[in-house]
């Protein structure tokens, strides 16, 4: 009998002890689907400056990934192909530079060196520019991060396979007066896992024809400084925007995402959110 309640203990405490609790989530992770906006904590964009031809950018990309993992939705990362090291090779079957990839260097400023990223578009202490180097990266970022969002951003993208028409309706909701007069929305289109040619520590001189290439700058649906937002940015507000765009033959719909910007423009060019979601969920 004593046997019989012992072995009738053990199973309920291994049941009980087996339950499985659910996690507690405060922001999309990965590929979990779309996140409401009242569930949104502080974005920070992270954009990488990189080329096919550079030989250190897979170092510093696997730092992003890196980070990527550690802080899921709260960072979104951008690598945009641009500057000396951008042009393809002969054997490359993608060209990823883009003419707002360019600007976009131009706006933000040169990198002293590569791998470089600007992280929120921050002029960060005692640096002379928003370019900064690997090594700064993961302490600007967690310092980005400590800061409420002064705006949640709401993105609900369509699109028509048989036309490859689409359109991305987004809203903000701010939760924070902004009195800046000047302040912008940006639409990027970003492409994950295009296999092409790429210089790597490992490959040099020659390149690796299987390198994956990440969350690459492809184009926008804005200028690339950013679409003004000339309603006002007041607690409590909501502000609905709607941008058409036509999706390139070449882009892989299912790994494409689509990242909302809302930033200073100006001298100062700070990001004051950012979000991105899938294309196609």
């Amino acid at each position: 009998m004593k046997r019989r309640i012992f072995i009738i203990t053990i199973i309920a405490l291994a049941f009980f002890s087996c339950e499985e609790i659910s996690p507690v989530v405060t922001g999309k992770m990965g590929n979990q689907g779309p996140v409401p906006p009242e569930n949104q904590q502080r974005q920070v964009l992270v954009e990488e400056f990189t080329g096919v031809q550079c030989v250190n950018c897979p170092n510093g990309s696997i730092i992003i990934e890196g980070l990527l993992a550690q802080h899921g939705q709260q960072l979104v990362a951008i690598s945009i192909h641009a500057g000396q090291f951008s042009p393809p090779y002969s054997q490359s079957a993608y060209d990823f530079r883009t003419p707002d990839g360019n600007n976009l260097l131009n706006y933000l400023g040169a990198p002293f060196g590569y791998p470089s990223a600007v992280v929120n578009r921050k002029l960060f202490d005692n640096q002379f520019g928003l370019q900064v180097g690997q090594n700064e990266w993961a302490g600007y970022i967690a310092q980005e991060l400590t800061l409420p969002p002064q705006v949640l951003i709401d993105i609900n993208p369509t699109f028509n396979n048989a036309t490859r028409e689409g359109e991305i309706d987004v809203i903000l909701f701010v939760k924070e007066t902004i009195s800046d007069p000047d302040v912008r929305l940006s639409i990027i289109f970003t492409e994950s896992n295009i296999v092409d040619h790429q210089l790597t520590p490992t490959s040099s001189p020659n390149t690796d024809p299987d390198y994956k290439h990440k969350h690459v700058f492809r184009g926008m649906a804005t200028p690339f400084d950013g679409s003004p937002i000339t309603e006002p940015l007041v607690e409590g507000s909501q502000i609905s925007k709607s941008f058409s765009y036509s999706l390139p033959d070449d882009w892989n719909e299912s790994e494409v995402s689509v990242v909302v910007i809302v930033s200073h423009s100006g001298q100062r060019k700070d990001v004051i959110q950012a979000h991105q979601e899938h294309l196609i969920e």
